[in-house]
């Protein structure tokens, strides 16, 4: 059994590893150009970016149905290799708790000749059995810590890896991925934020669960369909969520706010130089920081009490359209007297957009 357990926890690991998440063709434009107009344009790729496509700033590609870039397998989690993926988060946690069977076991049958209970204390005699002195495998104080700390490892594995098995499973049932879940939060946050009085249906959820798991776990082990066009249900079309993508692009831009560097920032994790505060409350992320020389311009998307989160207005002429997104320390910078993109004034015009 655990032989089984290890064989097919390897299998689906290296899949979701080697075999990848699948990305779209560089280049990549619709059939009808005019579809063109409902897409956003990816500079690094040269390509529109598909439906429920994103661009991995690891990968340096863009993912189809990109979910999330997973450090332990160092390749995102996506269209092709989405069911190995969630499938290892299930074996791994199964494995482990057949392995602190065994643990737990072995201990209680090594232990059970071992301990004698008085009345104020309990004796351990690790020595040797009182009533099997010939073990089958030596079973001393270093085995036993050593089981000790696999049990806790293996219980420890199981909690994690199977939560994030809970987490993979709710959005594979409703057809999403986490950046998806994301984007459906921020299209509820607009559309109260505006009182557009708009209703976002989520396209690509097809009302059934189990017709949402078959478009991931399939016999052959290939999902269902090329990754770029996908089935969406009734009152919705192909590009529903990327026109949704599209508005809150516009509103982040209209929500942004101007900022001025006034200290200069290398850019490093946790700067020392920048208060005790800003050293302990850095964000725990894999979003990069920006390095701030003073004078620089930043708009600001969001923020935490000591950081913020924004991109850097560079000369498109001198960089090329490169953009520099990141974290930076909020005491580094002060608000601009136009706090907006296009240079106007806050009151009364945001909420009216």
């Amino acid at each position: 059994m655990l032989l089984n357990w290890t064989v097919m926890i390897l299998y689906n690991y290296f899949s979701a590893m080697f075999v990848g998440p699948g990305y779209v063709p560089l280049g990549w434009t619709p059939e009808k150009s005019q579809d063109c107009m409902y897409l956003q344009y990816c500079k690094v790729c040269q390509s529109y970016k598909a439906p429920r496509s994103h661009h991995c700033r690891k990968c340096n590609r863009c993912v189809m149905k990109m979910d999330h870039h997973c450090p332990w397998i160092n390749n995102c989690c996506g269209y092709q290799n989405h069911a190995s993926f969630t499938l290892f988060l299930l074996l791994a946690p199964l494995g482990c708790i057949h392995a602190s069977f065994i643990f737990v076991m072995t201990m209680y049958t090594q232990l059970y000749n071992r301990v004698s209970f008085g009345w104020s204390s309990v004796k351990i005699d690790m020595s040797a059995a009182k009533r099997d002195p010939r073990p089958i495998i030596p079973f001393g104080l270093s085995a036993f810590a050593a089981s000790l700390f696999a049990l806790g490892l293996a219980l420890g594995t199981t909690i994690a890896v199977g939560m994030l098995f809970i987490i993979q499973m709710k959005v594979i049932l409703t057809n999403k991925t986490s950046i998806e879940s994301w984007i459906e939060e921020k299209a509820k946050d607009r559309i109260q934020y505006y009182q557009t009085g708009e209703t976002f249906i989520f396209p690509y959820d097809t009302g059934s669960k189990w017709k949402n798991f078959k478009q991931v776990f399939t016999w052959s082990g290939i999902p269902e369909g090329d990754g770029l066009d996908w089935p969406v249900r009734d009152g919705c079309h192909q590009y529903s969520l990327t026109i949704e993508q599209l508005k809150q692009k516009a509103d982040k831009r209209v929500r942004s706010v101007r900022y001025r560097a006034i200290e200069d920032y290398s850019g490093v994790c946790c700067p020392v130089t920048k208060g005790v505060k800003t050293f302990f409350t850095t964000p725990c992320t894999e979003e990069p920081r920006i390095a701030l020389s003073k004078g620089d311009l930043i708009l600001a998307t969001r923020g935490l009490k000591h950081w913020m989160y924004g991109e850097k207005i560079l000369d498109s002429a001198a960089d090329g359209g490169i953009r520099e997104r990141g974290w930076f320390p909020r005491k580094c910078v002060e608000k601009c007297q136009y706090d907006s993109e296009t240079d106007q004034p806050v009151d009364g015009e945001k909420k009216n957009r």
